[in-house]
């Protein structure tokens, strides 16, 4: 009989069953609510009513592939077959761009259907197909000219942007001829994230020497990185980072000449600490890793948090906020104050980091 393309819904109890055990027969068993969440689209491939092949798609990312290539006319066909019908699918949403993680010993699996790529560690790997790509992105970012030596880069998310902000990039800007701020582009914070690069930009104006630019698809929070295809008892923190530390090393830091990265120090959040570790290890030697204090508040009880600030919009509190943040950000606040309070009733989360 011929195979066949259906739709598998995780609401239907008797599919998600026979779906996670097809999974979990071939090596994946990582169904956490994080990795399930962000699910859009669920294919399998049938060969009469014998599951054989499935992918997921969950906004540019394709995840959760795999195939059982016994009884197959050939082998590979059945991968070819679920990839081309997740692209089809991401297609008629207006998506041709798109990203897959997978386990290393699959990256040539992938290479050789047309995807590119952009980092790979021991635990894991990143690849993306399609346009605009990464040459792309990185051809849009403005260049340092020739004779500049001092090029440093600054990663931030800036949920909002506060003086402990300002401070590091300030700090990064006394010492370099150039300094690019890099925004993460992600919109699950409070702060969308045309109003997060907005606010850094009024923030920053004042600076001439830093030129601050929307990280696109490739300075995203590295703790979203699919983790599916790892076992329960790996260290997912060290495989997120380590590929976040080399997609910078390897494709960003090159085309733009950056020889530094300034970091603020963590002493209120044991993951960003980690990751400030693996930037030491993974950086080195091309590019150093500068650690700067956190900007302690003005009374010196500790040290400015955009949490903080982001409480005090929820309790609709200017003077708990007015002092832990730019003049530009204090009155974007203001102005903006009842919106903000409107997501967080709607649930939108304000204590992570």
């Amino acid at each position: 009989m011929t195979e066949v393309i259906r739709d598998i819904y995780l609401t239907n109890a008797q599919q998600k069953k026979e779906w996670a055990a097809f999974l979990a027969d071939l090596g994946l068993a990582n169904f956490n609510a994080q990795e399930l969440g962000g699910i859009e689209a669920i294919i399998g491939l049938y060969d009469d009513d014998r599951l054989v092949g499935t992918g997921a798609i969950a906004g540019q990312i394709i995840k959760y592939v795999a195939v059982c290539d016994r009884g197959a006319e050939t082998k590979g066909a059945r991968f070819n077959r679920v990839i081309t019908a997740l692209e089809n699918r991401l297609a008629t949403l207006g998506r041709f761009h798109h990203f897959v993680f997978t386990k290393p010993r699959y990256i040539t699996s992938f290479e050789h259907i047309g995807f590119r790529l952009l980092a790979e560690s021991d635990l894991g790997a990143i690849l993306e197909k399609g346009s605009p790509d990464v040459t792309q992105y990185l051809a849009d970012l403005p260049k340092p000219t020739p004779e500049m030596q001092r090029v440093a880069a600054v990663v931030i998310n800036a949920n909002p942007f506060t003086n402990g902000h300002r401070y590091l990039v300030t700090q990064a800007a006394r010492e370099n001829e150039r300094v690019y701020v890099f925004v993460v582009t992600q919109d699950a914070s409070l702060f969308h994230t045309s109003e997060r690069l907005a606010l850094v930009k009024a923030g920053l104006a004042d600076l001439p020497n830093v030129v601050v630019v929307g990280g696109g698809d490739y300075m995203v929070s590295y703790l979203t990185f699919p983790a599916y295809f790892m076992p329960a008892d790996a260290s997912v923190i060290d495989y997120q980072t380590t590929l976040d530390a080399r997609l910078f090393k390897n494709l960003i830091a090159p085309a733009c000449h950056i020889t530094t990265r300034y970091v603020g120090d963590e002493p209120q959040s044991r993951t960003t600490a980690i990751y400030n570790a693996t930037l030491a290890r993974e950086l080195a030697p091309e590019i150093k890793l500068v650690v700067v204090p956190r900007l302690q508040t003005a009374d010196h009880t500790g040290v400015i948090s955009a949490r903080t600030v982001r409480q005090a919009i929820a309790a609709g509190k200017r003077h708990d906020w007015v002092d832990l943040v730019p003049a530009t950000t204090d009155q974007w606040l203001q102005d903006h104050l009842a919106s903000l309070q409107e997501r967080i009733r709607k649930g939108q989360e304000i204590h992570g980091n």
